[in-house]
């Protein structure tokens, strides 16, 4: 990488933050680390010396089809208007036949007018009977190739589906329709609830904290305002808890909006490769480090929660 092919504002960055470096002054340096990665670059030390390198992989064309190195360089339509109807974003990251298994089942009983878009995370797979493929070049983990699939959706309303689950008649209608009712931000048929954000349960049909990510379905114009989903969720887990809770905040002061979980929707649930293909310690790390992203954020908004523990003290 040649110093002439860095912007220059990104060089002016990291000299500063080599300056800031020298007297030790390591708030003013995470603060110029942040801008560089943000601009698209991450910053290497030697010692007092520095390296810049783009930050992502590059995108990679192939005839007509381009396989993205990150979320962001996917054409976004989410400025336009939305042509009505329904996004289904749905994954496949491993197993193709269980991604194509799940496309079948959403183009079997979907309502019409549903559209379906399929990031394909880093395999050389082709999809069949999708109006939209999406490409990386390398697996960007399961948040980033989401966000690629949902700057592409075009309905008003939009479902994400994992590849582990197979629908057997129309399970989306019933979540649109949950979503005609302004004070729902997002719902699906299975909801999750806690009494104290640390640990959650299955929750009943109604009002719950969250819907789990098998199948969920919210706004397109939320995920515009709300989004982009935080790509350091690689690993699936507790990402559709983040989600669900992002969707549903309206401000401490303000009623939280609402999750609603389905009951007896058609469709059924085959073995989550994302989940068994991994070892037990490996699995419960990931999982680990994902929820430590929750409480990050949410960890004193119990408001959030449709039933809590009463405060302390």
């Amino acid at each position: 990488m040649t110093r002439a092919s860095v912007p220059a504002e990104v060089r002016g960055w990291a000299e500063a933050r080599a300056a800031a470096r020298q007297v030790k002054d390591w708030p003013e340096a995470d603060r110029l680390r942040a801008e560089i990665e943000a601009a698209g670059w991450t910053v290497v030390d030697h010692g007092t010396r520095y390296r810049l390198a783009p930050a992502h992989p590059a995108d990679a064309a192939n005839g007509e089809t381009v396989r993205y190195g990150r979320s962001a360089n996917v054409p976004s339509v989410l400025s336009e208007p939305a042509i009505g109807g329904l996004t289904v974003v749905l994954v496949v990251a491993s197993a193709p036949a269980d991604g194509a298994r799940a496309v079948r089942s959403v183009r079997g009983h979907a309502p019409a007018g549903t559209r379906i878009v399929v990031v394909v995370d880093g395999l050389d797979l082709d999809v069949d009977d999708t109006d939209d493929t999406i490409h990386t070049s390398v697996p960007l983990g399961y948040a980033a190739a989401l966000n690629c699939g949902l700057r592409r959706a075009r309905g008003d309303m939009v479902a994400i589906i994992d590849p582990s689950v197979e629908l057997t008649g129309d399970a989306l209608s019933p979540l649109a329709t949950a979503l005609d009712d302004p004070t729902v931000a997002v719902a699906g048929p299975f909801g999750i609830v806690s009494d104290d954000l640390r640990h959650f349960r299955d929750g009943p049909p109604g009002d719950v904290d969250a819907i789990e990510g098998y199948l969920m379905a919210f706004r397109r114009d939320d995920y515009a305002v709300r989004g982009p989903l935080d790509e350091h969720f690689r690993f699936y887990r507790n990402l559709d808890i983040w989600w669900s809770l992002v969707l549903r905040d309206a401000g401490p002061d303000a009623p939280a909006r609402r999750a609603i979980a389905i009951d007896a929707l058609p469709l059924v649930r085959h073995e989550h490769r994302g989940w068994t293909a991994l070892p037990d310690d490996e699995r419960d790390r990931l999982s680990r480090r994902n929820f430590y992203r929750i409480l990050d954020r949410f960890r004193d908004r119990r408001d959030l929660l449709v039933t809590r523990e009463p405060a302390v003290g």
